[in-house]
Protein backbone atom coordinates (compact mmCIF):
# COMPACT_ATOMS: atom_id res chain seq x y z
CA UNK A 1 0.00 0.00 0.00
CA UNK A 2 1.25 3.30 -0.97
CA UNK A 3 2.38 5.55 2.17
CA UNK A 4 0.60 8.40 1.54
CA UNK A 5 -2.47 6.32 1.65
CA UNK A 6 -1.31 4.62 4.90
CA UNK A 7 0.04 7.87 6.65
CA UNK A 8 -3.86 9.92 5.46
CA UNK A 9 -5.30 6.71 6.84
CA UNK A 10 -3.73 7.38 10.33
CA UNK A 11 -4.43 11.06 10.53
CA UNK A 12 -8.47 10.28 9.41
CA UNK A 13 -8.48 7.70 12.01
CA UNK A 14 -7.50 9.21 14.64
CA UNK A 15 -9.34 12.53 14.36
CA UNK A 16 -12.49 10.38 13.73
CA UNK A 17 -12.05 8.42 17.07
CA UNK A 18 -10.78 11.87 18.76
CA UNK A 19 -14.09 13.69 17.65
CA UNK A 20 -16.35 10.88 18.69
CA UNK A 21 -14.82 11.01 22.56
CA UNK A 22 -12.44 8.25 22.70
CA UNK A 23 -9.33 9.91 25.27
CA UNK A 24 -6.96 11.29 23.18
CA UNK A 25 -4.44 9.21 24.68
CA UNK A 26 -6.12 6.15 24.14
CA UNK A 27 -6.49 6.91 20.64
CA UNK A 28 -3.01 7.30 19.84
CA UNK A 29 -1.58 4.88 21.18
CA UNK A 30 -4.48 2.89 19.46
CA UNK A 31 -3.86 3.95 16.12
CA UNK A 32 -0.05 4.17 16.51
CA UNK A 33 -0.11 0.25 18.13
CA UNK A 34 -2.66 -0.48 15.39
CA UNK A 35 -0.24 0.53 12.44
CA UNK A 36 2.65 -0.11 13.71
CA UNK A 37 2.15 -3.66 13.81
CA UNK A 38 0.12 -3.93 10.60
CA UNK A 39 3.03 -2.06 8.59
CA UNK A 40 6.43 -2.48 10.28
CA UNK A 41 5.58 -5.95 12.73
CA UNK A 42 6.12 -6.71 15.60
CA UNK A 43 9.45 -4.74 15.79
CA UNK A 44 7.98 -2.28 16.94
CA UNK A 45 7.49 -3.03 20.29
CA UNK A 46 11.32 -1.46 20.66
CA UNK A 47 10.26 1.90 18.95
CA UNK A 48 7.88 1.72 21.97
CA UNK A 49 9.67 1.52 24.80
CA UNK A 50 12.51 3.65 23.72
CA UNK A 51 8.94 6.47 23.45
CA UNK A 52 8.22 5.35 27.16
CA UNK A 53 11.73 5.80 28.71
CA UNK A 54 12.21 8.96 26.62
CA UNK A 55 9.44 10.61 28.23
CA UNK A 56 10.01 9.74 31.67
CA UNK A 57 13.63 10.38 31.48
CA UNK A 58 12.77 13.92 30.03
CA UNK A 59 14.09 15.90 33.55
CA UNK A 60 11.35 19.30 32.02
CA UNK A 61 8.51 16.78 32.20
CA UNK A 62 9.43 16.78 35.81
CA UNK A 63 8.24 20.61 36.30
CA UNK A 64 4.43 19.49 34.53
CA UNK A 65 3.20 18.02 38.42
CA UNK A 66 5.11 20.79 40.06
CA UNK A 67 3.50 23.29 38.21
CA UNK A 68 -0.42 21.64 38.73
CA UNK A 69 0.62 21.63 42.45
CA UNK A 70 1.52 24.96 42.58
CA UNK A 71 -1.83 26.27 41.35
CA UNK A 72 -3.74 23.91 42.79
CA UNK A 73 -2.53 24.45 46.12
CA UNK A 74 -2.98 28.66 45.04
CA UNK A 75 -6.89 27.85 44.51
CA UNK A 76 -7.00 26.15 47.74
CA UNK A 77 -5.40 28.69 49.42
CA UNK A 78 -8.33 31.29 48.24
CA UNK A 79 -6.32 33.87 46.79
CA UNK A 80 -8.87 34.42 43.88
CA UNK A 81 -11.16 35.76 46.21
CA UNK A 82 -8.83 38.16 47.83
CA UNK A 83 -7.57 39.13 44.73
CA UNK A 84 -10.81 39.89 43.16
CA UNK A 85 -11.75 41.62 46.41
CA UNK A 86 -8.37 44.62 46.06
CA UNK A 87 -9.66 44.63 42.69
CA UNK A 88 -13.11 45.65 43.07
CA UNK A 89 -12.39 48.10 45.60
CA UNK A 90 -9.91 49.91 43.37
CA UNK A 91 -11.84 49.27 39.52
CA UNK A 92 -15.38 49.28 41.06
CA UNK A 93 -16.33 52.76 40.83
CA UNK A 94 -15.86 53.25 37.31
CA UNK A 95 -18.06 52.02 34.01
CA UNK A 96 -16.78 48.71 33.20
CA UNK A 97 -14.58 48.52 36.55
CA UNK A 98 -15.32 44.81 37.64
CA UNK A 99 -14.57 43.69 33.89
CA UNK A 100 -11.22 45.31 33.93
CA UNK A 101 -11.28 43.88 37.68
CA UNK A 102 -12.09 40.32 36.23
CA UNK A 103 -9.20 40.67 33.45
CA UNK A 104 -6.53 41.80 35.72
CA UNK A 105 -7.53 39.20 38.03
CA UNK A 106 -7.64 36.15 35.69
CA UNK A 107 -4.09 37.70 34.56
CA UNK A 108 -2.21 37.33 37.79
CA UNK A 109 -3.79 34.07 38.57
CA UNK A 110 -2.81 33.34 35.05
CA UNK A 111 0.72 34.20 36.22
CA UNK A 112 0.23 32.42 39.43
CA UNK A 113 -0.94 29.30 38.22
CA UNK A 114 -1.07 28.38 35.29
CA UNK A 115 -4.53 26.33 35.26
CA UNK A 116 -7.42 27.02 32.96
CA UNK A 117 -10.29 25.00 34.89
CA UNK A 118 -9.43 26.29 38.04
CA UNK A 119 -8.96 30.44 37.16
CA UNK A 120 -12.56 30.17 35.38
CA UNK A 121 -14.41 28.21 38.14
CA UNK A 122 -12.70 30.57 40.79
CA UNK A 123 -13.92 33.39 38.47
CA UNK A 124 -16.82 32.14 38.01
CA UNK A 125 -18.06 31.77 41.41
CA UNK A 126 -16.39 34.75 42.95
CA UNK A 127 -17.01 37.33 40.23
CA UNK A 128 -19.98 36.40 37.83
CA UNK A 129 -22.70 36.87 40.96
CA UNK A 130 -21.29 40.18 41.80
CA UNK A 131 -21.32 41.46 38.22
CA UNK A 132 -24.75 40.39 37.52
CA UNK A 133 -25.77 41.79 40.94
CA UNK A 134 -24.46 44.99 39.47
CA UNK A 135 -26.82 44.68 36.28
CA UNK A 136 -23.64 43.61 34.06
CA UNK A 137 -24.76 42.08 31.01
CA UNK A 138 -24.40 38.46 30.81
CA UNK A 139 -22.70 37.73 27.46
CA UNK A 140 -20.30 40.77 28.86
CA UNK A 141 -19.99 39.48 32.01
CA UNK A 142 -19.21 35.94 31.00
CA UNK A 143 -17.29 37.12 28.17
CA UNK A 144 -14.37 38.64 30.30
CA UNK A 145 -14.29 35.54 32.72
CA UNK A 146 -13.39 32.87 29.78
CA UNK A 147 -10.85 35.19 28.46
CA UNK A 148 -9.26 36.07 31.71
CA UNK A 149 -9.37 32.57 32.87
CA UNK A 150 -7.54 31.48 29.39
CA UNK A 151 -4.62 33.57 30.04
CA UNK A 152 -3.22 30.94 31.83
CA UNK A 153 -2.51 28.84 29.12
CA UNK A 154 -0.26 31.24 27.80
CA UNK A 155 1.20 33.55 30.48
CA UNK A 156 3.92 31.94 32.02
CA UNK A 157 4.36 29.18 33.61
CA UNK A 158 2.35 27.89 31.15
CA UNK A 159 2.26 23.51 31.67
CA UNK A 160 1.60 23.74 27.63
CA UNK A 161 5.05 25.56 27.14
CA UNK A 162 6.52 23.07 29.15
CA UNK A 163 5.41 20.21 26.81
CA UNK A 164 6.19 21.92 23.49
CA UNK A 165 9.90 23.20 24.59
CA UNK A 166 11.04 19.45 24.93
CA UNK A 167 8.84 18.02 22.17
CA UNK A 168 10.12 21.23 19.63
CA UNK A 169 14.13 20.75 21.01
CA UNK A 170 13.28 24.39 22.45
CA UNK A 171 14.31 26.08 25.69
CA UNK A 172 11.22 25.87 27.90
CA UNK A 173 13.04 28.89 29.94
CA UNK A 174 13.22 30.98 26.01
CA UNK A 175 9.69 30.18 25.95
CA UNK A 176 8.70 31.41 29.02
CA UNK A 177 10.37 34.66 27.94
CA UNK A 178 8.80 34.71 24.78
CA UNK A 179 5.41 34.49 25.80
CA UNK A 180 5.19 36.82 28.49
CA UNK A 181 4.78 39.90 26.23
CA UNK A 182 2.27 38.57 24.07
CA UNK A 183 0.43 37.05 27.02
CA UNK A 184 0.19 40.55 28.66
CA UNK A 185 -0.69 42.20 25.00
CA UNK A 186 -3.89 39.99 25.10
CA UNK A 187 -4.88 41.44 28.32
CA UNK A 188 -4.24 44.84 27.62
CA UNK A 189 -6.13 44.39 24.58
CA UNK A 190 -9.18 42.99 26.65
CA UNK A 191 -9.55 45.96 29.11
CA UNK A 192 -9.42 48.49 25.94
CA UNK A 193 -11.87 46.69 24.62
CA UNK A 194 -14.47 46.61 27.97
CA UNK A 195 -13.56 50.49 28.53
CA UNK A 196 -14.47 51.05 25.20
CA UNK A 197 -17.18 49.05 24.99
CA UNK A 198 -18.36 50.26 28.83
CA UNK A 199 -17.82 54.14 27.22
CA UNK A 200 -20.69 53.54 24.09
CA UNK A 201 -22.79 51.63 26.06
CA UNK A 202 -22.86 52.27 29.50
CA UNK A 203 -25.90 50.20 30.29
CA UNK A 204 -24.42 47.02 29.77
CA UNK A 205 -21.65 47.87 32.63
CA UNK A 206 -22.62 50.21 34.79
CA UNK A 207 -20.49 51.75 37.52
CA UNK A 208 -21.36 50.67 40.69
CA UNK A 209 -22.55 52.94 43.39
CA UNK A 210 -20.82 55.58 45.15
CA UNK A 211 -21.63 54.62 49.24
CA UNK A 212 -20.42 50.92 48.13
CA UNK A 213 -16.90 52.47 48.87
CA UNK A 214 -17.29 54.81 51.53
CA UNK A 215 -17.28 52.01 54.49
CA UNK A 216 -13.71 51.46 53.11
CA UNK A 217 -11.00 53.32 54.63
CA UNK A 218 -7.29 54.13 53.45
CA UNK A 219 -6.25 51.45 56.09
CA UNK A 220 -8.67 48.78 54.72
CA UNK A 221 -7.79 49.50 51.05
CA UNK A 222 -3.89 48.98 52.00
CA UNK A 223 -4.24 45.80 54.14
CA UNK A 224 -6.31 44.33 51.43
CA UNK A 225 -3.66 45.25 48.88
CA UNK A 226 -1.09 43.81 51.42
CA UNK A 227 -2.66 40.51 51.73
CA UNK A 228 -3.79 39.39 48.55
CA UNK A 229 -1.98 41.58 45.68
CA UNK A 230 1.94 41.43 47.03
CA UNK A 231 1.98 37.34 47.80
CA UNK A 232 0.88 37.06 44.20
CA UNK A 233 3.31 39.26 42.98
CA UNK A 234 6.20 37.52 45.11
CA UNK A 235 5.45 34.07 43.57
CA UNK A 236 5.55 35.10 40.01
CA UNK A 237 8.21 37.19 41.02
CA UNK A 238 9.65 34.12 42.71
CA UNK A 239 9.17 31.60 39.51
CA UNK A 240 9.71 34.11 36.65
CA UNK A 241 12.88 36.17 38.06
CA UNK A 242 14.73 32.63 38.47
CA UNK A 243 14.64 31.75 35.01
CA UNK A 244 15.38 34.69 33.76
CA UNK A 245 18.35 35.79 35.95
CA UNK A 246 19.49 32.64 35.55
CA UNK A 247 19.38 31.40 39.04
CA UNK A 248 17.28 28.21 38.16
CA UNK A 249 15.89 26.00 35.20
CA UNK A 250 12.06 26.11 34.95
CA UNK A 251 11.87 22.30 36.74
CA UNK A 252 13.67 23.74 39.94
CA UNK A 253 11.56 27.48 39.38
CA UNK A 254 8.16 24.54 39.53
CA UNK A 255 9.79 23.20 42.99
CA UNK A 256 9.89 26.65 43.96
CA UNK A 257 6.84 27.64 43.14
CA UNK A 258 5.10 24.67 44.64
CA UNK A 259 6.82 24.98 47.80
CA UNK A 260 5.96 28.88 47.91
CA UNK A 261 2.05 27.98 47.01
CA UNK A 262 2.48 25.82 50.15
CA UNK A 263 3.70 28.54 52.42
CA UNK A 264 0.84 30.60 51.10
CA UNK A 265 -1.60 28.24 51.85
CA UNK A 266 -0.66 27.57 55.58
CA UNK A 267 -0.16 31.48 56.14
CA UNK A 268 -4.06 31.74 55.23
CA UNK A 269 -4.71 28.42 57.37
CA UNK A 270 -6.17 26.72 54.25
CA UNK A 271 -3.48 23.84 54.52
CA UNK A 272 -5.17 21.49 56.61
CA UNK A 273 -5.73 17.60 55.89
CA UNK A 274 -8.19 18.13 53.51
CA UNK A 275 -7.26 20.65 51.45
CA UNK A 276 -3.78 18.69 51.43
CA UNK A 277 -4.78 15.97 50.34
CA UNK A 278 -7.29 17.48 47.69
CA UNK A 279 -4.25 18.80 46.74
CA UNK A 280 -2.58 15.82 45.79
CA UNK A 281 -5.03 14.01 44.60
CA UNK A 282 -5.74 16.12 42.13
CA UNK A 283 -2.42 16.81 41.03
CA UNK A 284 -1.92 13.04 40.70
CA UNK A 285 -4.88 12.88 38.63
CA UNK A 286 -4.09 15.61 36.03
CA UNK A 287 -0.48 14.01 36.06
CA UNK A 288 -1.15 11.32 35.06
CA UNK A 289 -3.99 12.18 32.70
CA UNK A 290 -1.17 14.54 31.04
CA UNK A 291 1.43 11.81 31.04
CA UNK A 292 -0.76 9.59 29.62
CA UNK A 293 -1.53 11.70 26.33
CA UNK A 294 2.05 12.39 25.90
CA UNK A 295 2.79 8.79 25.94
CA UNK A 296 0.26 7.91 23.55
CA UNK A 297 1.46 10.96 21.25
CA UNK A 298 4.98 9.32 21.86
CA UNK A 299 3.42 5.81 20.35
CA UNK A 300 1.70 7.51 17.15
CA UNK A 301 4.18 10.09 16.08
CA UNK A 302 7.19 7.21 16.22
CA UNK A 303 4.53 5.00 13.55
CA UNK A 304 3.93 8.04 12.05
CA UNK A 305 7.61 9.15 11.75
CA UNK A 306 8.54 5.12 10.71
CA UNK A 307 5.98 5.46 7.59
CA UNK A 308 7.17 8.17 6.15
CA UNK A 309 4.95 10.81 7.60
CA UNK A 310 7.00 13.41 7.74
CA UNK A 311 8.66 13.36 4.79
CA UNK A 312 5.14 13.21 3.38
CA UNK A 313 3.55 16.21 5.25
CA UNK A 314 6.76 18.35 4.45
CA UNK A 315 6.58 17.73 0.80
CA UNK A 316 2.76 18.52 0.74
CA UNK A 317 3.49 21.67 2.77
CA UNK A 318 6.51 23.14 0.94
CA UNK A 319 4.63 22.44 -2.40
CA UNK A 320 2.22 25.19 -1.24
CA UNK A 321 2.16 28.45 -3.08
CA UNK A 322 3.15 31.82 -1.98
CA UNK A 323 6.08 30.63 -0.34
CA UNK A 324 7.24 30.77 3.29
CA UNK A 325 4.06 33.17 4.21
CA UNK A 326 1.46 30.56 2.85
CA UNK A 327 2.73 27.33 4.42
CA UNK A 328 3.09 29.50 7.62
CA UNK A 329 -0.43 30.57 7.31
CA UNK A 330 -1.44 27.16 6.37
CA UNK A 331 -0.05 25.38 9.25
CA UNK A 332 -1.69 28.11 11.92
CA UNK A 333 -4.84 27.68 9.89
CA UNK A 334 -4.80 23.97 10.83
CA UNK A 335 -4.29 24.93 14.29
CA UNK A 336 -7.44 27.45 14.27
CA UNK A 337 -9.81 24.71 12.95
CA UNK A 338 -8.02 21.59 15.15
CA UNK A 339 -8.60 23.81 17.82
CA UNK A 340 -12.38 24.02 17.63
CA UNK A 341 -12.78 20.34 17.47
CA UNK A 342 -9.95 18.80 19.45
CA UNK A 343 -7.78 19.22 22.71
CA UNK A 344 -5.20 21.49 22.66
CA UNK A 345 -2.71 18.42 24.39
CA UNK A 346 -4.11 16.07 21.62
CA UNK A 347 -3.19 19.21 18.97
CA UNK A 348 0.42 20.00 20.46
CA UNK A 349 1.02 16.38 19.83
CA UNK A 350 -0.19 16.09 16.46
CA UNK A 351 1.27 19.25 15.18
CA UNK A 352 4.52 19.62 16.93
CA UNK A 353 6.30 16.81 15.22
CA UNK A 354 4.34 17.73 11.91
CA UNK A 355 5.22 21.25 11.77
CA UNK A 356 8.25 21.90 13.45
CA UNK A 357 10.99 20.24 10.78
CA UNK A 358 8.71 22.29 8.30
CA UNK A 359 9.87 25.61 9.99
CA UNK A 360 13.23 24.38 9.84
CA UNK A 361 13.53 23.78 6.78
CA UNK A 362 11.92 26.98 6.10
CA UNK A 363 14.58 29.04 8.41
CA UNK A 364 11.87 30.24 10.45
CA UNK A 365 12.54 31.48 14.04
CA UNK A 366 12.40 28.37 16.00
CA UNK A 367 11.00 30.64 19.55
CA UNK A 368 8.72 32.94 17.14
CA UNK A 369 6.99 30.02 15.19
CA UNK A 370 6.31 27.98 18.27
CA UNK A 371 4.85 31.65 20.22
CA UNK A 372 2.31 31.85 17.44
CA UNK A 373 1.07 27.99 17.21
CA UNK A 374 0.35 28.90 20.89
CA UNK A 375 -1.38 32.06 20.16
CA UNK A 376 -3.29 30.41 17.93
CA UNK A 377 -4.50 27.44 20.40
CA UNK A 378 -5.13 30.21 23.21
CA UNK A 379 -8.20 30.35 20.82
CA UNK A 380 -9.60 26.82 21.03
CA UNK A 381 -10.49 27.19 24.65
CA UNK A 382 -12.80 29.79 23.46
CA UNK A 383 -13.89 28.67 19.97
CA UNK A 384 -17.06 26.86 19.47
CA UNK A 385 -18.23 24.56 19.21
CA UNK A 386 -16.01 22.27 21.87
CA UNK A 387 -14.49 25.08 23.73
CA UNK A 388 -13.67 23.91 27.50
CA UNK A 389 -13.81 27.53 29.11
CA UNK A 390 -17.24 28.00 27.75
CA UNK A 391 -18.23 24.68 29.73
CA UNK A 392 -16.38 25.11 32.71
CA UNK A 393 -18.04 28.44 33.46
CA UNK A 394 -21.55 27.15 32.59
CA UNK A 395 -21.05 24.06 34.73
CA UNK A 396 -20.84 27.04 37.84
CA UNK A 397 -22.72 29.86 36.53
CA UNK A 398 -26.32 30.82 38.37
CA UNK A 399 -29.13 29.26 36.33
CA UNK A 400 -30.38 32.53 34.62
CA UNK A 401 -26.93 32.01 32.45
CA UNK A 402 -27.25 30.40 29.48
CA UNK A 403 -24.84 28.47 27.18
CA UNK A 404 -25.80 31.10 24.41
CA UNK A 405 -25.13 33.53 26.55
CA UNK A 406 -21.32 32.51 26.90
CA UNK A 407 -21.09 31.72 23.32
CA UNK A 408 -22.30 35.31 22.30
CA UNK A 409 -19.79 36.86 24.98
CA UNK A 410 -16.60 35.27 23.48
CA UNK A 411 -16.63 36.09 19.87
CA UNK A 412 -15.54 39.33 20.49
CA UNK A 413 -12.78 38.19 22.34
CA UNK A 414 -12.19 35.56 19.79
CA UNK A 415 -11.51 38.36 17.28
CA UNK A 416 -9.07 40.45 19.65
CA UNK A 417 -7.07 37.08 20.14
CA UNK A 418 -7.39 37.02 16.39
CA UNK A 419 -5.72 40.54 16.00
CA UNK A 420 -3.13 40.10 18.45
CA UNK A 421 -1.93 37.18 16.41
CA UNK A 422 -1.77 39.41 13.64
CA UNK A 423 0.17 41.82 15.34
CA UNK A 424 2.41 38.96 16.38
CA UNK A 425 3.41 38.12 12.63
CA UNK A 426 3.70 41.86 11.70
CA UNK A 427 5.96 42.51 14.42
CA UNK A 428 7.84 39.47 15.62
CA UNK A 429 10.09 41.19 17.99
CA UNK A 430 7.00 41.54 20.33
CA UNK A 431 8.01 37.89 20.58
CA UNK A 432 11.58 37.48 20.54
CA UNK A 433 13.21 40.54 22.23
CA UNK A 434 12.84 39.13 25.44
CA UNK A 435 14.18 35.83 25.07
CA UNK A 436 16.64 37.63 22.62
CA UNK A 437 17.62 39.98 25.78
CA UNK A 438 17.91 37.00 28.33
CA UNK A 439 20.08 35.15 26.05
CA UNK A 440 22.85 38.06 25.18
Amino acid sequence: MPAEIVVFSMLVILITLIVLGVPIGMAMSGVGILFGLIFIGPQVASLFFLRIFGVFQDYVLVAVPLFVMMGIAIERAGLAEKLYDAMYIIFGKLRGGLLIATILVGTLFAAATGVIAASIVAMGLIALPTMLKYNYDKSIATGAICAGGTLGILIPPSVMIVLYGPMAGLSVARLFMGAFTPGILLSVLYIIYVITLSAIKPNLAPAMPKEKFEIYSLRDKLMLFTTSVLPVAALIIAVLGSIFFGLAAPTEAAGVGAFLAFILAAAYKKLNYNNLKEILIRTVRTTSMIYFVVVGAGFFTGTFLRLGGARIVSDFMLGIPYGTFGVILVMLGIVFIMGMFLDWIGIIMIVVPLFTPIAQALEINAIWFALMVMLVLQTSFLSPPFAYSIFFLKGVSPSEVYTSDIYKGVWPFILIQLAAILLCAAFPELITWLPDLMYN
